[in-house]
């Protein structure tokens, strides 16, 4: 028995069977590791003469903090005569749509889904389905209910859209438990709203911008030397803020960065030399494996948002998102020659159609060759009119 912290239960390493890791300070406050390296915090407690659990939350979604807050608040509750276990098992029983939102996140989303999804999910239900949709019966939810609650999402399209995806989702898995009929999904083929696709990439000129506000936030001490270096990283290998972020030395190596999952999976991703000299100015701290590192101990950078909105606005770019960093490496790369095949494989793209997004790009870059040409030869022909060796106009 130990604290339970992030660090001590990253450091918990999978078997080939799950265990408990019970901490030594709330006693029935534990975490379960699984096979597949999922950590999941619970509460142990005794109900009459039964021992029962019950699921807080995923190491990852959660804090190792808020479980432990979340821990004693249930642990209160069952001191005064609660059963957060029979609550739930209720909850999941009664056929509303909360209750399938509790056990889809559960049982699917804490089992099949990344952290990061599994955010999405969490924010996308408290927020939206619950409210809306809660308090209707699982089998009475009609196919008008969700197009009125998409409609009435109109004004954020993108939300919209994503929200009516996951009612989809969890309407084919209450399908699958048997708590809707087969082949009864309301939500699906939902007309969707246009989506105004954000494509926003950096000029050469503001290429430079950025570079020189880069140089110089390092230099006046401004900004962390590992903020700075997180952006050059995303700048120079078109990789995905959180691969950035939660980058550790294990995965580095000369020529690649080998991320055992990402968005996509496993990655082998190019390492430029620019990078790869980034990568070793930067310092580490013994015992903390990531590369870029934050205030927590053992712990990586977890926002760059903020620096960034200070770099943009002394770049004057204050339009530009992280992401768009990515994006414009996908641009120069295309501009350069890198057909779409190579350029998926750099990116981690799981489909081609992603990468062809940038393909008019190079419909430009062609275009401007073709016009300079044109020009050079267009400048010869007159240049033999003037002289009279080009064509004659017969009147």
């Amino acid at each position: 028995m130990f604290r339970l912290t992030k660090r001590s239960v990253d450091r918990l390493e999978p078997g080939t069977r799950d265990y408990f890791t019970w901490d030594e300070d709330i006693r029935g406050f534990g975490v379960r590791v699984y096979p597949s390296g999922k950590k999941v915090y619970l509460v142990q407690y005794r109900s009459g003469r039964r021992t029962r659990r019950h699921n807080i939350g995923q190491h990852g979604v959660l804090t190792a903090e808020d479980a432990r807050k979340e821990a004693r608040r249930l642990l209160g509750d069952v001191a005064r005569g609660s059963d957060p276990s029979a609550e739930r098992q209720a909850q999941r029983s009664a056929p509303t749509v909360a209750g399938l939102c509790e056990r889809f996140l559960d049982e699917y989303v804490s089992q099949h889904c990344k952290p990061a999804t599994a955010r999405d999910y969490h924010s996308v239900i408290r927020r939206l389905i619950r409210p809306k949709l809660g308090a209707l019966a699982i089998a009475e939810v009609t196919r008008a209910d969700v197009v009125t609650f998409h409609h009435d999402l109109r004004e954020t399209p993108y939300q919209a859209n994503r929200a009516a995806a996951m009612l989809s989702k969890m309407f084919n898995t209450a399908e699958d438990w048997g708590l809707r009929q087969a082949g009864s999904n309301p939500a699906r083929r939902i007309k969707k709203f246009r989506e105004e696709e954000k494509k926003r990439f950096l000029s050469d000129e503001e290429q430079v911008r950025l570079g020189n506000v880069l140089a110089q936030v390092l230099e006046d001490g401004s900004e962390t030397i590992f903020a700075v270096s997180a952006l050059l990283l995303l700048i120079y290998t078109g990789c995905r803020h959180g691969e950035i972020l939660n980058l550790k030395w294990d995965y580095v190596t000369p020529h690649h960065l080998e991320l055992p999952d990402s968005k996509t999976g496993r990655r082998r991703i190019p390492l430029p030399r620019e990078a790869y000299d980034i990568l070793m100015e930067l310092p580490r701290i013994e015992g903390n494996p990531y590369v870029i590192l934050g205030h927590g101990e053992g712990a990586p950078l977890v926002n760059l948002q903020k620096p960034w909105r200070r770099i943009r606005k002394l770049a004057g770019l204050e339009d530009v998102r992280i992401h768009d960093l990515r994006h414009t490496y996908a641009s120069v790369a295309i501009q350069n020659g890198i057909d779409p095949f190579t350029l998926k494989e750099i990116m981690g793209h799981k489909n081609l159609q992603t990468t062809l997004r940038y393909a008019h790009l190079a419909d430009a870059t062609v275009q401007r060759a073709a016009g300079t040409v044109a020009a050079r030869l267009a400048g010869s022909i007159k240049a033999r009119s003037n002289g009279r060796s080009g064509l004659r106009v017969v009147s």
